[in-house]
């Protein structure tokens, strides 16, 4: 009889990924909070605290895809590297987020501010709740569809700090403040909030890995825009995350030959191992 009381394997590659994202998360929670005793006597040191805060966050995002790549690479999906990976992203991708909305934008509406920030919380953390429900559930051999349903929400946090960095570029180079465009963010936290929870699907790219193949045009192409994003660090993550977001809405319409020309996913198939209500990287 199998022991249940057994320590679970703790793969290490993806499981040290999962903890550089918690770790990424906890120094935004921290640098949000310093920046909030800050914000009334020094406003230009709380801004720099909270611009840091914005790259942690989307630090976060890139150990979150190498977790799931490094697992499924290897092979080492488990339900231990699921739970860790969930309550990482609920401190990166929910707690922090929210966290920073409401001390930038919310605070001046107590009330309305802590439901605003406490909504988006909820349903990230309900979203990921969901996710490891049908992951436990799922039946093994059976394939599934590798969409996503629903707005993931690593890539939701990735819409809120790219943008918040984005406009941190262009609106307060200067004044290192956002001024009114700050009230763009709480309208954005409501409707990502919905979007976790829609029917709009959102293709995972999971097949993409270290064994994926390309031809000598599209590896081009993906590597000018890799380099574009690193030269232009200010504005392309939130082009690419709002560009995912809005393919979404015209996804449905998008014949199937385009929709396999953007989506196209070589050198791996779908498993049972995804899920359609995964998030981009738990796969552990």
């Amino acid at each position: 009889m199998k022991n249940l009381t057994q320590d679970p394997k703790i793969y290490l590659l993806p499981n040290l990924m999962t903890a550089g994202n918690l770790f990424c998360g906890f120094a935004a929670t921290i640098r949000i909070l310093e920046g909030a005793l800050l914000q009334s006597s020094d406003p230009e040191a709380a801004a720099a605290l909270f611009h840091m805060a914005v790259w942690f966050i989307l630090g976060a995002c890139i150990f979150d895809v190498l977790d799931g790549r490094l697992a499924r690479l290897g092979g080492q999906d488990s339900a231990f590297g699921r739970e860790f990976d969930s309550l990482a992203d609920i401190i990166s991708f929910g707690l922090a987020p929210a966290l920073m909305v409401y001390r930038i934008v919310l605070i001046d509406f107590p009330r309305a501010g802590w439901i605003v920030a406490f909504i988006y919380l909820l349903c990230g953390g309900l979203r990921l709740a969901r996710f490891n429900c049908i992951s436990a559930n799922k039946t093994p051999g059976v394939p599934v569809s590798t969409d996503f349903r629903g707005f993931p929400i690593p890539a939701a946090a990735g819409v809120i700090a790219s943008l918040t960095l984005f406009m941190l570029w262009w609106f307060g180079e200067r004044e290192h403040d956002i001024g009114r465009w700050k009230w763009v963010l709480p309208p954005l936290m409501v409707f990502l909030s919905f979007m976790m929870f829609s029917g709009f699907k959102y293709p995972s790219f999971k097949g993409i890995s270290w064994r994926t193949t390309r031809s000598v045009p599209r590896f081009l192409i993906i590597a000018v825009l890799l380099i574009v994003t690193l030269l232009n660090y200010e504005w392309m993550p939130a082009v690419l995350f709002l560009s995912y977001l809005l393919y979404g809405f015209v996804r449905p319409w998008v014949s199937k030959s385009w929709q396999r020309e953007i989506e196209e996913e070589i050198g791996e198939e779908p498993t049972a191992a995804d899920s359609e209500d995964e998030e981009p990287a738990p796969g552990q």
